[in-house]
């Protein structure tokens, strides 16, 4: 009995350690895909602003406000959008959106913007849609094509209200500083680049959702990607998975080898 005894302890030990080894690579993967899904998470909930960088003065192109319902139990029944009023977009139009009705509000400038057309001296404000509904779980894009955008600044900040059907407000209109975490509610920023030289192509990045998506009905919030940076962390996450797959595949394999010189 006592040679039995001798002979098991270290076939056991073997086994518990490989076992103990294949449950810590499995906590450690999975903790660190679930972190990284949710920071993923967070920001696809935001309301934002594509694409999310123009050349400064760039002309003719779209921005579009994805704005995504957080709620569980209410619609998103109006989308407010304000415009900066120190850098001043003259004129947008509004992409028809079925079920939505839209008002663009706009403001008389202190100094006019001169132009090769002559000076203009009214700005939009804000664009508010009404009338439509963004269900629980589901998005909506709202496009507006501009005249042409500002230069010599480097952003420009839509701060925005979501208002639900039971009354809350969600105001986003949290500026992010440099160097600090992200506010809960930021705002949509579309930053502004270096302006193209004369001859170039000032259009839009191809990030822009197309027209036709954008005036489709509500879509599923999981079935693209809110901004690029979303996609970035949804593939460190899938990385995760993979690292995690390899851990235990790495632990099963000791777990087989204790096993066999049992």
């Amino acid at each position: 009995m006592s040679l039995t005894s001798v002979t098991q302890s270290p076939r056991s030990t073997g086994t518990g350690t490989a076992t103990r080894g294949l449950r810590r690579a499995a906590t450690v993967a999975a903790l660190t895909a679930a972190a990284v899904l949710a920071g993923a998470g967070a920001a696809f909930a935001h309301v934002t602003v594509h694409p999310d960088s123009y050349p400064q003065g760039a002309s003719d192109g779209t921005l579009t406000f994805r704005v995504p319902n957080e709620e569980d139990k209410a619609d998103t029944t109006q989308v407010d959008v304000f415009f900066p009023a120190a850098q001043p977009i003259a004129s947008v139009l509004v992409a028809p959106l079925p079920g939505w009705t839209s008002t663009v509000k706009t403001v008389k400038l202190a100094k006019p913007i001169v132009t090769d057309d002559g000076n203009i001296t009214d700005a939009v404000s804000e664009v508010l849609w009404t009338g439509g509904k963004i269900a629980p779980g589901q998005y909506q894009d709202f496009t507006v094509a501009f005249g042409q955008l500002p230069t010599g600044v480097d952003q420009l900040v839509f701060k925005a209200l979501q208002t639900y059907s039971d009354g809350n407000v969600v105001r986003w209109i949290d500026e992010t500083v440099k160097g600090q975490p992200e506010p809960d509610h930021p705002a949509p920023v579309l930053t502004l680049t270096a302006p193209v030289p004369d001859g170039g192509d000032s259009a839009a990045p191809s990030a822009a959702p197309s027209a036709a998506a954008s005036a489709a009905p509500n879509t599923s919030a999981a079935a693209t990607a809110a901004k690029p940076s979303d996609s970035t962390a949804r593939g460190l996450g899938i990385a995760a998975l993979v690292v995690a797959v390899l851990a235990l595949a790495a632990a099963g394999l000791g777990l087989v080898r204790a096993r066999s010189r049992q």
